[in-house]
């Protein structure tokens, strides 16, 4: 995709997911290449502002309230678009929400409706999209990833629970296409840590503020990758950011090594040392924060967040013994910080709460 590369304005690109964060700046991306859009999302403000994005950068958008758990909705939404825009050509699934807190904290309603949203939504979107594509032979499903599909970390289990199975859902899907010998491709985008409205919009078990692990990556980032992606679909997946491949890569090389790093750090780097006191907001797990007010792509880490991935550049120009080789070297640095990390678990430092919710100090003495 190059910036002189003439709009393509006859095709259909649905985007779920697309009121806030990656979604929403997925959509104005796609809206940038002339794609004609269906945006399906719960929050009715976040959706129409996305809209008028699309509408000023010159190309048609229809909005479609919807929940991505409930399937009919999601097909309902999908029969829409395709009457008011034209048969469907790349289907990208991005909803997220989630719930920090340890797993013992986490309601089974709560990890019910996680992954209602981050698995079963997915399914729904892919299910809505072959039953289009697959009679014409022809369409991309992207599947929006992140780096904790490949490993989970603390606090997040519904999450990274979610994320892995949607790999091994899309495995079987590819294979099922292959035997059926099927031109319509499903690709995976894996993310870094992104700055979104998510993190000031998730429901918390800690007590605390919380935050995405840095490094931060702005929006536009994926969302560069995620049209990319959809326009080269033939490659199984993408990962985004060098820290995504480190993380990917440390994973396979040394996965106990990365637990006991994790155990030492990993729930600290999710909660906000800037801010004090307990969490009493609202949260959109059950109902969507953006039905009356736009809060657009962004979140409040802007100050920190990188506007540009080395390795995402690398990926675009198939650079593939660079992009090889700086995974190596990230892998390599977050193995060797995982075993500096495992000399002894250091505990949670200034986490409120700590002992009610079961983050238990072990610093060695001394230290």
């Amino acid at each position: 995709m190059t910036g002189t590369r003439k709009p393509r304005t006859d095709r259909v690109a649905v985007v779920c997911g697309a009121s806030a964060g990656v979604g929403r700046a997925t959509a104005r991306e796609f809206a940038r290449r002339g794609y004609m859009l269906g945006l399906v999302a719960r929050g009715a403000e976040g959706l129409e502002s996305a809209a008028r994005e699309a509408r000023a950068a010159g190309t048609r958008a229809v909005t479609v309230e919807a929940d991505v758990a409930d399937a009919a909705a999601v097909n309902e939404a999908a029969e829409r678009i395709e009457s008011e825009l034209g048969p469907i050509d790349v289907w990208v699934n991005a909803p997220l929400l989630s719930v920090i807190g340890r797993f013992t904290d986490v309601s089974p309603e709560e990890y019910h409706r996680v992954t209602d949203v981050c698995y079963h939504g997915y399914v729904h979107g892919t299910r809505a999209a072959l039953d289009r594509m697959m009679p014409r032979d022809a369409g991309v499903i992207v599947q929006v990833g992140s780096a904790l599909a490949y490993r989970g970390i603390p606090l997040q289990a519904a999450y990274c629970g979610a994320k892995h199975a949607i790999r091994g859902f899309d495995d079987s899907v590819r294979a099922e296409l292959a035997h059926d010998g099927s031109n319509v491709r499903v690709t995976e985008v894996h993310l870094p840590a992104v700055n979104t409205p998510q993190f000031s919009w998730v429901r918390a078990r800690v007590g605390v503020p919380t935050r995405p692990v840095p490094p931060v990556y702005q929006p536009e980032v994926a969302a560069r990758a995620i049209v990319w992606s959809a326009e080269h679909p033939r490659r199984r997946s993408h990962w985004v950011g060098g820290s995504t491949v480190g993380t990917v890569l440390g994973q396979r090389v040394a996965p106990r090594l990365l637990d006991r790093r994790l155990g030492a750090t990993g729930v600290q780097s999710q909660v906000r040392e800037d801010e004090e006191g307990p969490v009493r907001r609202p949260d959109n797990l059950f109902r969507p924060l953006d039905d009356d007010r736009d809060h657009g792509a962004h979140g409040v880490f802007d100050d920190e967040a990188r506007s540009r991935s080395v390795q995402e550049q690398l990926n675009r120009r198939r650079l593939g013994v660079t992009a090889a080789a700086v995974g190596a070297c990230a892998a390599a640095a977050a193995a060797y910080k995982a075993v500096r990390g495992s000399r002894g678990p250091r505990g949670v430092r200034g986490l409120p709460g700590a002992r009610t919710h079961g983050f238990r100090s072990r610093t060695r003495p001394g230290r």
